[in-house]
C-alpha cells in the first residue's frame, strides 16, 4: 500500500536563511522555486538523493511551535546517512551545533540531532541497508 514518504513540508520564518541551509549546507537539489503573491509566500521544492522531497514554505506571521520538542505532530525529521561522524563533522565545520552521537538501544545504529534555522529537530541516522 504505502511505499515511501513523497515529501515533508516545512514552514520557515526566514526564507533566504532556510533556503541557504537546506540547499547550500545540506546540499539538497532545488527542483522548483515559486512566489505566490496573493499569499506573500515562497515555496521551494528540494530533492533528496533517494527521490524524497522537502517543500519549504514561507508565510507571513506564522505562529511558533507551541513547545519544544514534545509538541503534538511531527517530532523530528530523520535523514539516512552512511557515516554519522562524517556528516556531523561537516555540519560542525559549517558552524552548526550538533548533539553528541548516541547509539540506538534497539538497533545499535548511531544517531545524532541538529537543528534547522527555526529550531526544527533534524536527525542523522546511520544508514539502514535495503
Amino acid at each position: 500500500m504505502l511505499k515511501s514518504i513523497h515529501h515533508v513540508a516545512i514552514i520557515c520564518s526566514d526564507y533566504q536563511k532556510s533556503k541557504h541551509f537546506y540547499a547550500s549546507i545540506l546540499g539538497l537539489e532545488v527542483i522548483a522555486e515559486s512566489y505566490r503573491e496573493e499569499r506573500d509566500s515562497f515555496k521551494l521544492d528540494l530533492k533528496l538523493p533517494d527521490g524524497g522531497q522537502i517543500e519549504l514554505f514561507s508565510f507571513p506571521n506564522s505562529p511558533d511551535r507551541p513547545s519544544f520538542p514534545e509538541a503534538l505532530g511531527l517530532r523530528h525529521l530523520a535523514f539516512n546517512v552512511e557515516s554519522v561522524e562524517c556528516v556531523r563533522d561537516y555540519l560542525l565545520a559549517h558552524g552548526l551545533d550538533v548533539e553528541p552521537i548516541r547509539i540506538d538501544e534497539f538497533t545499535q545504529r548511531k544517531f545524532t540531532f541538529f537543528r534547522d534555522p527555526d529550531g526544527l529537530p533534524l536527525e542523522l541516522y546511520e544508514q539502514v541497508d535495503g
